[in-house]
């Protein structure tokens, strides 16, 4: 009997796979920040940020969590949990967000 063994996924490779399900299913604002391996639990732990092309990233509004072999996405923050944080956040820096670009 042969046994297959998957290789590990990238970083790279998880914050593709955490963005697809972002895009899927959130607004546009909400994008992947940095991939951190927990290698005890054989996951890539991927932060979901609210993000404005002319002033950067706001902050945190949650989690994606994927898979370190198979590479599917296996736990993320509530998908309404992370709309509220984005909303709050957009309204902490609404002055920001809607101050004319120069």
């Amino acid at each position: 009997m042969t046994t297959i063994t998957i290789p590990p996924i990238t970083a790279m490779q998880a914050q593709a796979e955490a963005f697809r399900f972002l895009n899927d299913h959130l607004p546009d604002r909400i994008i992947t920040g940095s991939a951190r391996l927990d290698a005890a639990a054989e996951v890539w732990c991927i932060p979901a940020v609210l993000a404005y092309p002319h002033l950067g990233i706001l902050g945190e509004v949650g989690e994606i969590q994927v898979g370190a072999t198979g590479g599917e996405v296996v736990a993320h923050t509530p998908v309404e949990e992370m709309r509220a944080a984005a909303l709050a956040l957009a309204e902490q820096y609404r002055e920001q967000i809607e101050a004319p670009v120069p």
